[in-house]
């Protein structure tokens, strides 16, 4: 028999001492458990993705000196370790999986597939391996493997599937989107029914910039049944006890960690996003979070994520009504706060808009009210935030969604402005549905009061403003921008979905037109296969036009 221990971590970024302490921490727990071995995510000695990092050769001299105290934790202890590191040969540097017993590092595997898209830049960093690693370990015969690697049959799986190791571990740092969860299950079963081997698949937990690690690490049988489970969106150690059988070298299982079912649909998105904007604050060593409240759906949800990750006494909220603001959007914002139970101000903007506009008055002398003031009211609301955080270091949080950043309803240096921005990649009907479910689930009564939820969305600009006298529709405009950002969609075939093509060809402008605006907007939790920022990059200054 062979127990392993799935170690769920979440490591930082950098902190090389603190990972590996936490690391000799739960294999002493793991050992205490009897375990065998104890498998750590992808390159969670240096915590996962360390970028650039790699490039200077103090840091991965550092990192293999941090290696190398891990492994000498090992000594005299029954349990021994996969981790991964960075490595470097004379062919350059690699993404590692190294076995640690007895004191010392006794294998050394390299990543193999080295994924290059969305988010990934492992072909900047590292140079693939050439060889699968097998070893031996109580009574298994177990292949090491790191996260891509089981994303396809090839190598080192098509190794294995040769060698039958009974079990393959796989490490990995894989960053959450909206049902990656079910994604990684058939992968695993994939490669259990290529290789006739058990897989164990330790995944990394927690925030880092934008990506979240939603951890689900699992134990899937030859068969493709799963039979050790760990939680989402939290630190687990789980156990699974793995037990040959004396009939055609069959395996067993046990010990399995089955927790409760996975999240799925707005409660996963949901949990993503507190995780996200907890570890965030957290590693940036920020103790309190600012957020402009409108009496609108987003800022809302956003001021109801922070209290969720950070605790109501973190959490500043300031409505800052002008002359257009409606007295029931105060009301909201004041009852909002009330439920969440976190300090407001009601701190009016209508002296400072006067003021701006006395200023500016010769320059502007014989034009029409238009955007120009528009995007004044929400500058100054971006500097009365910005000046609370310099006063008092906290973060402010931006209260844009994915659909208002996509076709640039905007404002640069108004309410674009802030150090992080939540639910920056979730599109506005969904903003909704997760709304709405936190306002059913969680503790207390619903944070989110019933008029903010039915009202229809303004931004309350100017007289009697809705968001549909500039855009279509949310859900007709989300499905567009789907299609155009995540699918990579052309014009025609959107249409022939069933939308106007006047519609379309205006939405898919504004997009494109709102590259700029993009570019300088605040991180937020990434919730969608594609994201702004990391998973799409286009240019700026860019004369295609899309047919």
């Amino acid at each position: 028999m062979v127990r392993i221990a799935l170690g769920q971590l979440n490591t930082t970024v950098g902190d090389l001492d603190g990972n590996v302490a936490r690391m000799i921490e739960w294999t002493s727990r793991a050992a205490e458990q009897a375990a065998d071995l104890i498998c750590f995510p992808e390159l969670a000695i240096t915590g996962y993705p360390p970028e650039d990092l790699v490039l200077r050769s103090g840091f991965v001299e550092d990192n293999l000196a941090a290696l190398d105290a891990l492994a000498r934790s090992t000594a005299g202890s029954s349990c021994a370790v996969m981790v991964g590191f960075v490595d470097h040969t004379d062919a350059g540097l690699h993404n590692a999986a190294a076995l640690l017993r007895d004191g010392r590092v006794q294998e050394r595997y390299h990543k193999i597939q080295l994924p290059n898209y969305g988010v990934f830049d492992e072909k900047r960093y590292f140079v693939p391996g050439d060889a699968a690693c097998s070893v031996r370990l109580a009574s298994a015969d177990l292949g090491l493997s790191v996260c891509e690697d089981a994303w396809s049959g090839d190598a080192p799986f098509d190794e294995y599937a040769r060698t039958h190791p009974q079990v393959i571990l796989n490490i990995n740092g894989s960053p959450y989107h909206h049902g990656k969860g079910t994604e990684r299950l058939e992968i695993c079963r994939d490669r259990a029914r290529q290789t006739g081997a058990w897989i164990v698949y330790v995944n990394a937990v927690g925030g880092q910039d934008e990506l979240v690690f939603d951890g689900g690490s699992m134990v899937v049988t030859a068969e493709g049944e799963v039979v050790a489970r760990a939680a989402m969106f939290q630190e687990e150690l789980a156990f699974v006890d793995l037990l040959p059988l004396p009939d055609h070298g069959r395996w067993s299982v046990t010990l399995g960690a089955l927790d409760e079912p996975w999240p799925t649909g707005p409660e996963e998105v949901y949990r993503a996003l507190v995780l996200g904007l907890r570890d965030y604050v957290s590693k940036n060593g920020f103790r309190q979070v600012v957020v402009g409240i409108s009496g609108g759906i987003d800022s809302a949800l956003v001021a109801t994520i922070a209290v969720d990750a950070l605790g109501p006494d973190a959490v500043h909220v300031l409505t800052m009504p002008s002359p257009y603001s409606s007295p029931e959007s105060v009301e909201d914002s004041i009852d909002c706060a009330a439920r969440l139970g976190v300090r407001i101000d009601v701190v009016s903007i209508a002296d400072a808009f006067d003021a701006y506009r006395r200023t500016l008055s010769d320059q502007f002398a014989d034009t029409q009210d238009g955007i120009a003031e528009e995007n004044l009211q929400s500058r100054i609301r971006g500097n009365l935030l910005m000046a609370l955080s310099n006063k008092f270091g906290s973060l402010v949080l931006a209260t844009g969604n994915k659909s208002e950043y996509a076709v640039g309803y905007a404002t640069l240096y108004g309410d674009m402005a802030g150090g992080f921005a939540p639910i920056k990649d979730v599109p506005k009907t969904l903003v909704y549905e997760v709304a709405a479910w936190r306002n059913a689930h969680g503790p207390g009564e619903p944070p989110i009061p019933d008029r903010i939820m039915t009202k229809p969305p303004t931004a309350e600009l100017r007289p009697n403003q809705l968001d549909t006298d500039s855009l279509p529709p949310y859900d007709v405009l989300d499905p567009i921008i789907e299609a155009y950002v995540e699918e990579d969609v052309d014009v025609d075939a959107i249409v022939a979905r069933g939308f106007d093509r006047e519609t379309v060809e205006r939405v898919t402008r504004m997009i494109d037109r709102a590259e700029y605006k993009r570019r300088q907007a605040a991180p937020g939790v990434k919730i969608t296969p594609k994201a702004f920022g990391r998973d799409r990059r286009l240019p700026i200054t860019n004369r295609y036009e899309p047919s």
